[in-house]
């Protein structure tokens, strides 16, 4: 694929408590801020919250699937976190190329994913190669 400056692509997910939970058994990530709701009401989020690897996940399926496509990787990242997301919430991933050297297939992007009030809850930018195959049909 051909990226140029400028060029988005956006991808939408809603958080459930399902997608926490397989998130947790994927990863071991049991904290109780994302499963005891006695526990999270007491503390600054107010209620149960979703793991932070769920949108960066969302911004994995990005690059892979939608922009640069099939076959790119993140290189480097750096994230930010400035609001929690809620199960329940669906969020929005917006990637932005900043920057793309076609020579080598990589891109610098920057990336936000927005809650369904456009509140950013996570802001940043990455580094992303698309990877050729030289495997045939």
């Amino acid at each position: 694929m051909d990226l140029s400056v400028g060029q988005t692509a956006t991808r939408d997910l809603t958080v459930t408590p399902e997608s926490v939970r397989s998130f947790a058994e994927l990863t071991g990530d049991y904290n109780p801020l994302h499963f005891d709701e006695a526990f999270a009401s007491g503390t600054r989020f107010k209620g149960l919250i979703a793991q932070g690897g769920i949108a960066t996940g969302l911004l994995h399926a990005l690059v892979a699937m939608d922009m640069p496509g099939p076959g790119s990787v993140f290189m480097r990242q750096n994230w930010s976190f400035p609001r929690p997301v809620y199960i329940g919430d669906t969020i929005t991933a917006i990637g932005t190329v900043k920057s793309f050297n076609r020579r080598r297939g990589i891109a610098t992007m920057e990336f936000r994913v927005t809650n369904q009030n456009g509140q950013d809850v996570l802001t940043g930018e990455a580094t992303v190669m698309q990877v050729q195959s030289s495997a045939s049909g």
